[in-house]
C-alpha cells in the first residue's frame, strides 16, 4: 500500500531510461514483451474481475488502466470520464500517468495521446514502467534493490544446484534449470530437479511454467519456444517474469515488511482539523480493511499452510528441515499480525473517538452559527428603532401605544438574554475543544455581546423619554376627553334639533297640530341652557390651545376622541337659531288649516248622522210592510206608491250631502270622528233603499195581475204569503231550496225527491230573476197557482200540457214549440212585456205576463206538436225563467234557446246573422213558417 510508503525518487531509473529502447523495434522481443506485460496486467486485473486481450488497444480508453494502477496500488485514482470522445479518453489516460508521476517516477517521452492513439512502443513503455515501480522497485536484498536485488536473490536461491549460474535477465535463463531451481528451493515436492538435463530446455521451461502456473498462481508470460528459438531473450520480460517468483516465494518477507509500513501508517493519529480529513482518513481506513487487509491475511494463511507442508514432506523424505532466516519464522510472522491487529484496533477507535470530537465540534459550530444568525436576524434594525424619536410628535394614545410596543420589545428583550448566553456558551465549550476556527467564533460572540449591552442601554434611555411625553400629553387627553363627552351629546342634540325643525310634518288633526305646536313651545324653551353649555364646550378647547402653546407640543391639535370642531359647534348653532322662526310660521299655517278641516268634518258628521239611520229606518219599514201586508193588494200598492214618494222627495238633502263630501275630499280629510257614516255607505243605503222600494212595488203590481189572470182570490193570496213568511225565517223576503220545497209541502204539493225537479226549479228562479240560488214572494205565487190549478197547467183545462223532447239534426239539439195566435200585435206583446224598451223579456213571458193580460191581449195557446225526430215521451212542464238582453246591433233581439220553457223552431228559419239570435222580423217569419200568423 503505497498511501503508507515514504515516497522516494526512483534513481535506479535514471541509468535504465535508454535500457534497450531501440531492441523494441526487434519483432521478437516484441511479441515476448506483449505476451509477459499482458500476463502480468491480467493477474492483477482479474482480482477486479476483468482482463485485457490486446495491450495497445484495451488501454486505450485509459479505463482499465486506471483500475490496474488501484489494484496494484491500493488506492483510488480521481474518478473516470465515462465518454467516448478522444478528449474523454486522454482526461482519463492522463489521470493514470500523473499517479504514476506522483510516486516518483519521471516519464520520459510518454504521453497520453500515444496511448490513445495505441502506439504499440510507447504502450509498452508505460506497462514496463509501471512494473519497475509496483513490481521490482520493492524488491530489497542486502541493501541491493531492484534489478541488482532481485539478480542477487535469484543467484543466492540457485547457488546449491549444479548447471545454474545466474548473472543476467536474458541468456543465464535460456536453458530453463534457472526457473526450475527457484521452484524446486522453495516448492521441493513440486518439481524432481535430479531428472532435468541441461540440454533439453524446452522440457525444463515447460516444466517450470507449467508448476508456476498451476501450483504457485504465476501465470505463463513466457513461451518455452520463443526463449529457445531467440539468441538474447528478452531482459524486460525474463525480469517481470522472474519478480513474479519473487514474490511468489518471499512472501513470508513481503508479509512482514507490509507489516512493517502499516503498522506506523496507523499509529500516525494527528487530528485533522475538519469532519471531510477524519471521514477521509475513516475511508482510507475501510479501504485498508476491505481490500489490503484481506490479501494479507489470506497470504498469511497461506504462509502457514505453505511452510507446514513443506516441513511434512522434507521429514517425509528423511530431510532436514526448513529452517527460514532470522526474522522470518512463523512465529515472527504471527508476532508481528499481533501487533498489527492491535494497532489497528487502537487506530480505529482514535478514529471513532475524532470523528465523534469533530462531529460534536461541527455540532456545536453549526448550533453556534444558527443561534448567532437567528439573534443577529432579531436585533438588526433594534438600535435604530431605539434612537428613533417618534414619540416627539405622537398624540398620547400613540405614546401609549409606543409605550405598549416598548414594554413587549423589553420583554423580547428578556427572552433573548437566554439566547445570548448560550451563545457564550457553546462559544467557550468549542475553545475548550479546540474547535480549529475558534478566533472567528471567538469575534462573532464579543461583537453580540457588545451590541447586547448596547441594546439594554438604549431600551432603558427610550423608556424614560416615553415616560416623560406620556406625562405631558396626559393632562392635554384628559381636556380632550371632557370636551368629546360633552361636544358629541351637544352635537347630536343640535342635529336632531334642526332635524325636528326641517321635518315635513303630516297632520289630520287640530289635536295633532295642537301637540306640535306645544312640543315646539318646549324645544324653545331649552335653547339658552343649550347655549350656556355651547359656551362651556368652546371654553375646554381654548384652554387645550393654551396648553399646547405654553408647552409647545406638537400634533397636539387633533383631538383624538372626537371630530368635533368649534366651528361645526359654532355653525350648527347658528343654523338652529334660524330654523325655529320658520317652525313657528309654519305651524301657525299649518293649525288654520286643519280648523277649517274641523269644521267641514262637523258639518259632514252633522248631516251624516241623520240623513244614515232615516235611511236605515226607512230599509225596515219597506221591510215589514213586504212581510206584513194588511188589506188588498191595491191598499198596499197605494201605500207603497206614497212612501216612494217620500222617499224621493228626501233626494235634496242628498245632494247636499254630496256637496259637503266633495269639499272633504278636496281638502284630503280621510277620517270624519264625528260620525261613523261614510259617503259610501250613504249611497249604497241611498240605492238599495230605491231598488227596494221598487221591487217591492212591482212584487204588489205582479200579484195583482197574477191574482187577475188566475181568478183567485184575496184570501189564497194570503196563505200564500203567510206560508212564505212563515218559512222565510231570516225575513230576508227570498227562499232558499230547502225553504222552497218546505213551503211547498205545507201547502199541500210535493215535487217529490228528485233533485233535478228542484233543481230546474231554483236555476229558472236564480238565473231569470235575481242571479242567486234565493226565490221571490212573486215567483213563489206565481208556481204555487201553476202547481195547484186543477189540470196543472197555467190557464185550467182548456190548456193541454207542453210536451219536451231532445231534437237532432243541425245546427244542434233543439226543442220546439207549437203557437195558436188569436190576432194580439206582436208589438203590443212585446211593449207589454217590456214597456221600456220593446224587448221580449222571458221571464214575464213564462211567468205571469202571458198568463195575466186577457184586457191587453188575447191569450196564447201552447199545443203539443209531434215531429218525427222527436222522442215518444211527454212531461209536464214547468215554467221557467230566461233572460232577454239587447247585443250590439238594431233593434230588439231574441237569444238562442237555452232553457227547456221556450221552445222554439229553429230547424227550418235559423237566424240568418249567425248571431244565434233572432230580432222581432226574424220572430215573426219563424212563427208564419210554422203555419201561425199574428197581426202587426
Amino acid at each position: 500500500m503505497d498511501h503508507y510508503d515514504s515516497q522516494q525518487t526512483n534513481d535506479y531509473m535514471q541509468p535504465e531510461e535508454d535500457w534497450d529502447r531501440d531492441l523494441l523495434l526487434d519483432p521478437a522481443w516484441e511479441k515476448q514483451q506483449r505476451k509477459t506485460f499482458t500476463a502480468w496486467c491480467n493477474s492483477h486485473l482479474r482480482k477486479a474481475g476483468t482482463q485485457i486481450e490486446n495491450i495497445e488497444e484495451d488501454f486505450r480508453d485509459g479505463l482499465k488502466l486506471m483500475l490496474l494502477l488501484e489494484v496494484i496500488s491500493g488506492e483510488r485514482l480521481a474518478k473516470p470520464e465515462r465518454g467516448k470522445m478522444r478528449v474523454h479518453k486522454i482526461s482519463n489516460v492522463n489521470k493514470a500517468l500523473d499517479f504514476i508521476a506522483s510516486k516518483g517516477v519521471k516519464l520520459v517521452s510518454i504521453g497520453a495521446e500515444e496511448i490513445v492513439d495505441g502506439n504499440v512502443k510507447m504502450t509498452l513503455g508505460m506497462i514496463w514502467t509501471i512494473i519497475l515501480r509496483f513490481a521490482i522497485q520493492d524488491i530489497s536484498v542486502e541493501e541491493t534493490s531492484a534489478k541488482e536485488g532481485l539478480l542477487l536473490w535469484c543467484q543466492r536461491k540457485t547457488a546449491p544446484y549444479k548447471n545454474v549460474n545466474i548473472q543476467n535477465f536474458h541468456i543465464s535463463w535460456k536453458d530453463g534449470l534457472g526457473f526450475c531451481a527457484l521452484i524446486h528451493r522453495h516448492r521441493p515436492e513440486l518439481i524432481d530437479y535430479g531428472k532435468l538435463r541441461k540440454d533439453d530446455p524446452l522440457t525444463n521451461l515447460n516444466t517450470a511454467f507449467d508448476v508456476a502456473e498451476k501450483y504457485l498462481d504465476i501465470p505463463k508470460m513466457l513461451d518455452a519456444e520463443d526463449i529457445v528459438g531467440t539468441a538474447r531473450p528478452d531482459e524486460k520480460a525474463i525480469m517481470t517474469y522472474v519478480s513474479s517468483f519473487y514474490h511468489a516465494f518471499s512472501g513470508a518477507q513481503k508479509l512482514l515488511e507490509w507489516i512493517r509500513r502499516t503498522i506506523p501508517w496507523l499509529e500516525n493519529r494527528v487530528p485533522e482539523n475538519t469532519m471531510h480529513a477524519m471521514q477521509q482518513k475513516l475511508e482510507d481506513f475501510r479501504d485498508y480493511r476491505r481490500l489490503h487487509k484481506p490479501p494479507k491475511v489470506q497470504e498469511k494463511c497461506q504462509l502457514e499452510i505453505n511452510f507446514n507442508t513443506l516441513q511434512t514432506k522434507l521429514r517425509l523424505s528423511n530431510r532436514p528441515a526448513f529452517m527460514p532466516s532470522e526474522g522470518r519464522m512463523v512465529s515472527d510472522i504471527n508476532n508481528a499480525w499481533g501487533c498489527l491487529e492491535q494497532v489497528e484496533k487502537g487506530y480505529e477507535e482514535w478514529l471513532l473517538n475524532e470523528i465523534r470530537r469533530l462531529e460534536r465540534l461541527d455540532h456545536l459550530a453549526e448550533k453556534f452559527r444558527q443561534k448567532a444568525s437567528i439573534h443577529e436576524a432579531w436585533t438588526d434594525g433594534k438600535e435604530a428603532m431605539l434612537r428613533q424619536k417618534d414619540y416627539e410628535t405622537a398624540t398620547l394614545s400613540e405614546i401609549k401605544a409606543l409605550l405598549k410596543k416598548h414594554e413587549a420589545f423589553e420583554s423580547d428583550l428578556a427572552a433573548h438574554q437566554d439566547r445570548v448566553e448560550q451563545i457564550a456558551a457553546i462559544a467557550q465549550e468549542l475553545n475548550e475543544l479546540d474547535y480549529y476556527d475558534s478566533p472567528s467564533v471567538n469575534a462573532r460572540c464579543q461583537k453580540i455581546c457588545d451590541q447586547w449591552d448596547n441594546l439594554g442601554a438604549l431600551t432603558q434611555k427610550r423608556r424614560e423619554a416615553l415616560e416623560r411625553t406620556e406625562k405631558l400629553l396626559e393632562t392635554i387627553d384628559q381636556l380632550y376627553l371632557e370636551y368629546a363627552k360633552r361636544a358629541a351629546p351637544f352635537n347630536n342634540w343640535m342635529e336632531g334639533a334642526m332635524e325636528d325643525l326641517q321635518d315635513t310634518f303630516i297632520v289630520h288633526t287640530i289635536e295633532e297640530i295642537q301637540g306640535l305646536t306645544t312640543a315646539h313651545e318646549q324645544f324653545k324653551a331649552t335653547l339658552p341652557d343649550a347655549d350656556k353649555e355651547r359656551l362651556a364646550i368652546l371654553g375646554i378647547h381654548n384652554e387645550v390651545s393654551k396648553i399646547v402653546q405654553t408647552y409647545h407640543v406638537n400634533m397636539a391639535g387633533t383631538n383624538p376622541y372626537t371630530t368635533i370642531t368649534p366651528q361645526e359647534i359654532n355653525g350648527k348653532w347658528d343654523h338652529v337659531r334660524q330654523l325655529v322662526p320658520r317652525r313657528d310660521q309654519a305651524l301657525t299655517e299649518e293649525h288654520a288649516r286643519q280648523q277649517h278641516n274641523e269644521r267641514l268634518r262637523k258639518q259632514f258628521g252633522a248631516q251624516a248622522n241623520v240623513i244614515g239611520p232615516w235611511i236605515q229606518t226607512k230599509m225596515e219599514e219597506i221591510g215589514r210592510i213586504s212581510i206584513e201586508m194588511h188589506g188588498t193588494l191595491e191598499d198596499q200598492l197605494s201605500h207603497l206608491r206614497q212612501y216612494e214618494k217620500s222617499i224621493v222627495n228626501y233626494k235634496p238633502k242628498i245632494d247636499q250631502l254630496e256637496g259637503d263630501h266633495q269639499l272633504i275630499q278636496e281638502a284630503l280629510i280621510f277620517d270624519n270622528k264625528h260620525t261613523n257614516y261614510t259617503m259610501e255607505h250613504i249611497r249604497v243605503g241611498w240605492e238599495q233603499l230605491l231598488t227596494t222600494i221598487a221591487r217591492t212595488i212591482n212584487e204588489v203590481e205582479n200579484q195583482i195581475l197574477t191574482r187577475d189572470a188566475k181568478g183567485i182570490s184575496q184570501e189564497q193570496m194570503n196563505e200564500f204569503r203567510a206560508s212564505f213568511n212563515h218559512f222565510d225565517r231570516d225575513h230576508s223576503g227570498t227562499l232558499g231550496p230547502e225553504e222552497f220545497k218546505a213551503c211547498l209541502i205545507s201547502l199541500g204539493y210535493d215535487i217529490g225527491n228528485d233533485p233535478q225537479v228542484l233543481a230546474s226549479c231554483m236555476e229558472h228562479a236564480q238565473g231569470w230573476r235575481l242571479g242567486r240560488e234565493i226565490m221571490r214572494f212573486s215567483f213563489f205565487s206565481s208556481l204555487c197557482l201553476d202547481l195547484l190549478s186543477p189540470s196543472y197547467g197555467p190557464w185550467g183545462s182548456s190548456s193541454p200540457a207542453v210536451s219536451v223532447c231532445p231534437v237532432t239534426g243541425p245546427p244542434s239539439a233543439l226543442c220546439c214549440l207549437s203557437w195558436q195566435p188569436a190576432g194580439c200585435p206582436l208589438s203590443s206583446i212585446l211593449t207589454a212585456l217590456h214597456p221600456m224598451g220593446g224587448f221580449l223579456h222571458l221571464p214575464a213571458l213564462s211567468s205571469s205576463c202571458l198568463w195575466t193580460l186577457p184586457p191587453m191581449c188575447v191569450r196564447i195557446f201552447s199545443s203539443y206538436v209531434p215531429f218525427p225526430i222527436l222522442i215518444p215521451q211527454t212531461i209536464n212542464l214547468i215554467p221557467a225563467l230566461a233572460i232577454c238582453f239587447c247585443l250590439p246591433g238594431p233593434g230588439p233581439a231574441l237569444p238562442l234557446p237555452a232553457f227547456p220553457t221556450l221552445l222554439v223552431s229553429w230547424y227550418h228559419c235559423p237566424p240568418q246573422k249567425k248571431t244565434g239570435m233572432m230580432d222581432t222580423d226574424d220572430f215573426r217569419a219563424c212563427l208564419i213558417s210554422m203555419g201561425y200568423n199574428m197581426v202587426t
